[in-house]
């Protein structure tokens, strides 16, 4: 997911467990997908 913080784009990782919940929050400014793992 991407969102825009003062006019530049970020992007949004999310860590969920097997129920859904939210463990932990990364925002980058690169898309780098193995870095978010």
């Amino acid at each position: 997911m991407f969102l825009k913080i003062n006019g530049k784009t970020e992007y949004l990782w999310r860590a969920v467990d097997q129920h859904g919940n939210v463990l932990d929050i990364l925002v980058q400014s690169r898309r780098n997908k193995g870095a978010a793992k």
